[in-house]
């Protein structure tokens, strides 16, 4: 049988650079035809609803913003034993705990995937409830996408210039391109509550 390969993102794509790993895979399905060997999919916050994913799969390769405590923008790989506790590295959210918590139970039922990689990217900003990728950050999609190819390629795994077509992904209303043209411009979109209960200025 040949070797399963499995490409995810995660994160939370309502929380500014949260969204990294997320917009990595739809960059991929969107500009490379990648072999019928090869699942993408968009895992989200979904945590241990993602074990299924991984039993299929003997290696997995993982997009997803990390505090690695660099400077945004920041491109930082690891690979297979490490990939955990990099994971960990600080709770910045709550599906980095929980992916984790994937790994750990996969490798304890005893089908975690036999190779990891994790693509990961330092954030700039993750506070910002609605906000987009930060330049920093987006710029490095690309980058990103390139290791994943590569790193498939010296498995056997080729991608094409194209598409590749997965039911995995988001639904198209909150992709990249419609989630940003969608959104409302500063003075419209109030942040912090709703001006009408806001208190009189004296």
């Amino acid at each position: 049988m040949a070797d399963r390969v499995l490409i995810m993102g995660i994160g939370n794509v309502l929380w500014a650079d949260e969204g990294f790993g997320v917009r990595c895979v739809e960059y991929l399905s969107e500009h490379w035809h990648l072999p019928a060997s090869v699942t993408l999919l968009d895992g989200g916050t979904q945590g241990l609803y993602l074990l299924p994913f991984l039993e299929e799969a003997d290696t997995l390769i993982v997009f997803d913003a990390v505090d690695y405590g660099l400077e945004p923008g920041t491109l930082k790989v690891v690979e297979d034993d490490e990939v955990p506790r990099f994971m960990g590295a600080k709770k910045m959210s709550l599906h980095q705990t929980g992916f984790q918590d994937v790994i750990a139970t996969a490798q304890l039922m005893g089908y975690c995937p036999t190779r990891l990689l994790l693509i990961g990217c330092q954030p700039e900003e993750l506070e910002d409830y609605g906000g987009g990728l930060r330049d920093v950050v987006a710029a490095k999609i690309a980058p990103a996408v390139r290791v994943a190819l590569s790193y498939l390629a010296q498995m056997g795994h080729v991608a094409k210039p194209g598409r590749t077509e997965s039911d995995l992904l988001a639904d198209p209303s909150i992709m990249q391109g419609a989630y940003e043209a969608g959104r409302p411009s500063e003075d419209e979109a109030c942040r912090v509550g709703d001006a009408r209960f806001f208190p009189a200025a004296d």
